[in-house]
């Protein structure tokens, strides 16, 4: 769902338990309020993303600025630490030429893995709940 009509919309897999705790870092800091989340693994979610399809919304991360631009992966992650003032030098150091194509090979990678760690921590939590 979206959280408030802002000046970049941030979409993620909300079905994903690593990228829903990630969002919700995000959502509690400083200059969220002025950001608009949207879970695209939602049927709502997905609606409000028309540019890219929802397999591909799901397998990557996708900020749409005010102006219609769209980035995704590491200049996605660069884009949204810019708006928020906390997490704003992270967003400087990542969008520097060569450290934004470095961070994107760190993030194709981490999106290899991304399968694996989604499966541990389902499993850590449907443990986790049977105590």
């Amino acid at each position: 769902m979206t959280q408030s009509t802002g000046t970049l919309t941030v979409f993620y897999d909300g079905a994903c338990p690593l990228c829903s705790a990630e969002i919700s870092v995000y959502r509690k800091s400083a200059g969220a309020d002025g950001l608009s989340f949207v879970d695209v693994s939602t049927p709502s979610g997905s609606c409000q993303f028309p540019s890219v399809d929802k397999a591909a919304a799901l397998a990557r991360f996708h900020v749409l600025s005010a102006d219609g631009t769209l980035s995704s992966g590491a200049e996605g992650f660069g884009r949204l630490w810019l708006a928020l003032p906390g997490w704003r030098w992270l967003g400087r150091i990542v969008m520097m030429p060569g450290i934004l194509q470095a961070t994107e090979a760190v993030y194709r990678g981490f999106l290899l893995v991304r399968p694996a760690l989604q499966r541990m921590a389902h499993a850590g939590s449907v443990s986790g709940s049977k105590s």
